[in-house]
């Protein structure tokens, strides 16, 4: 009868071990390994706080691979080859690699709107009206850049090619000597590099904010940088983790703005830009996340403009709805 106990009491004691090793493995099935990616600057500088708490191991729910990369060619092949799961790319990039994956990408939110400025070395614009007849030195043509500056000038009444001069630099650091070298010199320059000129030289100040400029006109869409965008393979194989980042992204986002000189630490921890430049410069940045039908609507707005512009700057054509995250 003992041994009769005994092996009833091993018994159980080997279905509660079991029971426990079967949760156990159950609670690490949905623990999730996610790859993020995004480039140094603006897009990157929401998600210090996430990045910061989740190598802390404050949050644990999914394992989070950050990655931070100085340039779009090496974000590009990490989604097309699944490399990585979730990254921040220009606006633009997100409309390129969903035309070119056969809708293989989704946007997941907005993360940045506009961040180039019209700067001067003088006091000689305070309106759009002012550039006509002028030169300005900007970097980004074939690009986004160019794309924003002429639509808002047309959008103005303003001829970009016969009513003022564009003088294409290959690089944001060519812009900055002209800017310096010249008297009332003007430029069209991003953010943080604005801030970093500013601290080279106090004779440069911010004319125009593009963005603003951009929403005078009330449109249906907005001036934008950058957008978190994903694998769609990823997005339905694992919504719970898509859905999990997009709750911390947001916490951290709200956190960057709220408590800048903090987070301007992490930039700096993360090889972003140095903090006294992140100080200055976040509050201009224009760091945001916005989903859903505002997302949609502001997005595809903006991939219209471009579309009008040049259908290559979007990959040829418009994105579909599938393209949006949620709708």
């Amino acid at each position: 009868m003992r041994k009769l106990m005994k092996l009833a009491v091993i018994l159980m004691l080997g279905a509660t071990l079991l029971t426990g090793c079967n949760a156990d493995k159950k609670a690490s099935a949905t623990s999730v390994t996610v790859h993020v990616t995004a480039l140094k600057g603006p897009t990157a500088m929401g998600m210090v706080d996430f990045m910061d708490k989740s190598e802390k191991g404050e949050i644990t729910d999914n394992d989070y691979q950050f990655e931070i990369v100085a340039a779009v060619d090496e974000v590009t092949p990490k989604l097309v080859q699944g490399k990585t799961d979730i990254a921040a790319v220009p606006a633009n990039l997100a409309s390129v690699l969903y035309n070119n994956t056969d809708a293989g990408i989704q946007v997941l939110a907005i993360n940045t709107l506009g961040v180039l400025y019209i700067v001067e070395s003088g006091d000689t614009i305070s309106d759009i009206s002012d550039l006509k007849g002028r030169t300005i030195y900007a970097s980004g043509k074939g690009a986004t850049p160019e794309y924003a500056l002429n639509y808002i000038l047309t959008q103005n009444g303003i001829d970009p090619e016969k009513e003022l001069t564009i003088e294409w630099k290959s690089e944001h650091a060519e812009c900055l000597s002209a800017l310096m070298a010249d008297e009332n010199a003007i430029a069209m320059l991003p953010q943080p590099f604005v801030t970093t000129a500013q601290t080279k030289s106090e004779k440069i100040r911010v004319a125009l904010d593009l963005t603003e400029e951009w929403d005078k006109l009330e449109s249906d869409s907005a001036l934008l940088t950058g957008v978190v965008v994903a694998r769609k393979e990823f997005v339905e194989q694992s919504p719970a983790a898509v859905q999990a980042f997009l709750d911390y992204y947001k916490n951290s986002v709200n956190n960057v703005n709220q408590n800048i000189k903090d987070a301007a630490t992490l930039i700096e921890k993360y090889d972003i830009v140095p903090a006294p430049v992140a100080v200055k410069a976040v509050p201009n940045c224009n760091i945001v996340f916005i989903t859903g039908e505002e997302m949609k609507e502001k997005l595809s707005g903006y991939l219209k403009v471009l579309f009008e512009q040049n259908p290559k700057a979007i990959g040829g054509t418009v994105p579909a709805d599938d393209f949006y995250y949620g709708l």
